[in-house]
């Protein structure tokens, strides 16, 4: 890892209609627009799913990465985020997040242990842990 503090740099441009690209330094463009709840299309990427997307991919990278610190040996882990957004005394913003955490292991893991880790992740997840907004982890563990 390299040393902190880390630094991210985005680039968004709009005119008055039509989509906002956002790119970063190597990585391609995606073309964002509100969500359909502020009268946009629905069929691209928002500022709001894309922080839900944050959410749901830094907890799999955090799990990962848990996982393998604790030395802990699983198949798959699916990730569904939901985010509430709300209005609360005049001002919008998230209010909630919900992780549905569904981990695959192998017969014969230990299901508490691979819960612990689960919420760890959550603990752990840089993304989470700079949000406002409640925070739960619902997970499943499936022996495959």
């Amino acid at each position: 890892m390299h040393p902190f503090p880390h630094r991210y740099q985005v680039q968004a441009s709009a005119t008055p209609d039509g989509d906002v690209p956002i790119s970063a330094p190597r990585m391609p463009t995606l073309q964002t627009a509100p969500p359909v709840e502020f009268d946009g299309p629905g069929d691209r990427w928002s500022p709001e799913s894309l922080l839900c997307a944050a959410v749901a991919d830094c907890f799999v990278l955090s799990f990962r990465a848990v996982a393998k610190a604790s030395k802990f040996e699983w198949r798959a882990l699916a990730c569904d985020v939901e985010g509430t957004l709300n209005r609360v005394e005049g001002k919008s913003f998230f209010t909630h997040f919900v992780v549905k955490a569904r981990l695959q292991v192998p017969a014969g893991i230990d299901r508490e242990r691979a819960t612990r880790l689960l919420e760890k992740s959550e603990q752990v997840c840089l993304i989470s842990s700079s949000l406002v907004a409640e925070r739960k982890v619902e997970a499943s563990i499936e022996f495959v």
